[in-house]
C-alpha cells in the first residue's frame, strides 16, 4: 500500500524484505555477464553487506526518481521510500502535501536545487527575499544557486524576532515581483527568532505570484511548524518545503525531504538533480520508519513535545536562581533562550567562555550567543550574527527539545550549566572582594599621607 506500518517491523523481517529486494538488482543475479561501465562491482564485502547489496543507488542519469531496468529492487526501495515518507508528513500535520521525495543532500543543497528548478521558470529573477535568519547553509544556499539574497531584518516583539511584512511586501514593490526568484521562508530556528508568518508571506506571494520556497530543516518533528506549513498552503501559495532526514528521523547526516502541494513541479526539482544518487539516506530513512511504524513514531513526537514543557519549566527556574530569566518565546516551538546578562555585564568574554566550559562539559547544542559580533558570509557583513538581528538586547544561551532527548539529557544539562554560572559567580565575588581591599589599601596610603 506504500503506507508506513502502523506497528513497527523487527530487525529480523526488514532485513528479511531488504535481502529480497537485493537479489532483483542485475548485479546479484547468480548468472549475470556485466560488461558495461557501471555494474554494481564492489571490492569490498564489508560494504556490500554494509549497504544490503544494494548498489546501484536511485534514479537514472535524467532523473533521481526514475526506474532503473537493471535494479529492480533498487527502484522499488526508492519507490516504497517516498511514499512511506509522504505518508509520514502527513501524519506529522501536512494533510494536503502532493508529493516528495528523498535526495541525497543536505538541506542547504536541496535548497539550492528548489532554486535552481525555479530559474527557468523566472529566467529575470534575480532576487531572492530572505527573512533573515542566522544560519550559513540557508543563506549559502542562495548564493551558491547564483541568486542575490535581500535580507529582511526582523522586527523585535517582546522578546521575539518575527517576520517583518511590510518590509517584505515594500521590497517587493521596490524590486519588481518579476525580477524576485522567490520568498525563502523558515520554520525551525533558534530562539528568540521564531517561525517566520508563513500564512501572511503565503498571501503576499499569492497576490504578487512569487514563488514560495520554505526551510523546514527539523520541523517535521513540530506540530506547529507543519501547521503553519498546512495553513500557508491553505489561504496562499508555497511551492516546496525541505526537511533534514537526521534531524527529523535519527538516521546519519546526508540526506533530505523535498515535498509540495503540486506533484508536476516537484518532479521538476527530481528531474533537474543531474545523474544517479546514493540509495543510502532512502535505505536509512525506510529502515527507520519500518522499526518504528506510525505509532512509534508518534511516541517519539508526543515524547518530544513533553520534554519541551519540561526543559521550559526546569530552565525558568534556573535562570531565576541566577538572576536571569528564560526570554518569552511562545511561537518558538522547539528551541529556548536564556539571558545572560549578569555575565555579560561582568566580564566581556564571560559569555563566550561559558560556552566553552559547558563544551568541555561534553554538553552539545547549547549555543551561547555574545552581543554584537560581527561575521561576512559570502562577502555579506551581518552584524550581531548568531541572534538574528543586528542589535539583539542582551546575550543569551540556547538549548533545544528535539525528537530523542531524554530527561536525562535535560536533568544533566542542567546540572552542568548551574555549575559552570555558580563559577563565574564565585569568580566575580572574589574580584570584588580584591577590588574592595585594594580601593581600601589605596584609602588608607592617601590618609597616611
Amino acid at each position: 500500500k506504500g503506507k508506513c506500518p502502523e506497528d513497527g517491523w523487527d530487525e529480523s523481517t526488514i532485513e528479511l524484505f531488504l535481502h529480497e529486494l537485493a537479489i532483483m538488482d542485475s548485479n546479484n543475479f547468480l548468472g549475470n555477464c556485466g560488461v558495461g561501465e557501471r555494474e554494481g562491482r564492489v571490492a569490498s564485502g564489508l560494504v556490500a553487506r554494509r549497504h544490503y547489496r544494494l548498489i546501484h543507488g536511485i534514479g537514472r542519469s535524467g532523473d533521481i526518481s526514475a526506474v532503473q531496468p537493471k535494479a529492480a529492487g533498487s527502484s522499488l526501495l526508492n519507490k516504497l521510500t517516498n511514499s512511506v515518507v509522504l505518508d509520514v508528513i502527513k501524519l506529522a500535520g501536512v494533510r494536503t502535501v502532493a508529493s516528495c521525495f528523498v535526495v541525497p543532500m543536505a538541506t542547504g543543497m536541496s535548497l539550492t536545487l528548489c532554486f535552481l528548478t525555479l530559474r527557468h521558470k523566472r529566467p529575470k529573477a534575480k532576487y531572492i527575499i530572505w527573512p533573515r535568519i542566522d544560519q550559513k547553509s540557508c543563506f549559502k544556499s542562495m548564493i551558491t544557486a547564483g541568486f542575490e539574497p535581500v535580507v529582511i531584518e526582523n522586527k523585535l516583539e517582546g522578546d521575539e524576532l518575527r517576520t517583518d511584512l511590510e518590509a517584505v511586501e515594500a521590497k517587493i514593490k521596490t524590486l519588481g515581483a518579476e525580477n524576485i526568484l522567490c520568498v525563502h521562508s523558515t520554520t525551525s530556528c533558534f530562539a528568540p527568532r521564531v517561525p517566520d508568518r508563513l500564512e501572511e508571506l503565503a498571501v503576499i506571494c499569492a497576490n504578487y505570484d512569487i514563488p514560495h520556497i520554505v526551510n523546514n530543516a527539523y520541523g517535521v518533528q513540530s506540530s506547529k511548524c507543519m501547521h503553519l506549513i498546512q495553513q500557508g498552503a491553505r489561504v496562499g501559495r508555497i511551492d516546496a518545503f525541505v526537511q533534514s532526514l537526521d534531524k527529523n528521523f535519527m538516521v546519519p547526516v546526508g540526506g533530505a525531504i523535498i515535498a509540495g502541494f503540486n506533484e508536476s513541479f516537484i518532479q521538476e526539482i527530481s528531474k533537474m538533480y543531474p545523474g544517479r544518487a546514493s540509495a543510502s539516506p532512502s535505505l536509512d530513512v525506510l529502515i527507520t520508519l519500518l522499526s518504528l511504524g506510525t505509532s512509534g513514531y508518534k511516541k517519539l513526537l508526543k515524547e518530544r513535545k513533553e520534554m519541551f514543557s519540561y526543559l521550559s519549566s526546569e530552565l525558568k527556574k534556573l535562570a531565576d536562581n541566577h538572576n536571569e530569566r528564560l526570554l518569552g518565546t511562545p511561537h518558538n516551538p522547539i528551541s529556548l533562550a536564556m539571558s545572560l546578562k549578569t555575565l555579560d555585564e561582568t566580564n566581556d568574554a564571560a559569555v563566550t567562555q561559558l560556552g566553552s566550559m559547558l563544551f568541555t562539559r561534553q554538553v552539545s547544542g547549547a549555543r551561547v550567543v555574545p552581543c554584537g559580533s560581527v561575521q561576512t558570509v559570502n562577502n555579506y557583513t551581518f552584524k550581531g550574527f548568531m541572534s538574528h538581528a543586528n542589535d539583539y538586547p542582551c546575550a543569551y544561551l540556547n538549548a533545544a527539545s528535539a525528537i530523542g532527548i531524554k530527561k536525562q539529557d535535560v536533568d544533566v544539562f542542567l546540572k552542568r550549566l548551574d555549575k559552570c554560572l555558580k563559577t563565574f559567580r564565585k569568580e566575580a565575588k572574589q574580584e570584588n572582594s580584591i577590588n574592595e581591599i585594594s580601593d581600601a589599601n589605596t584609602a588608607t596610603e592617601q590618609l597616611e599621607d
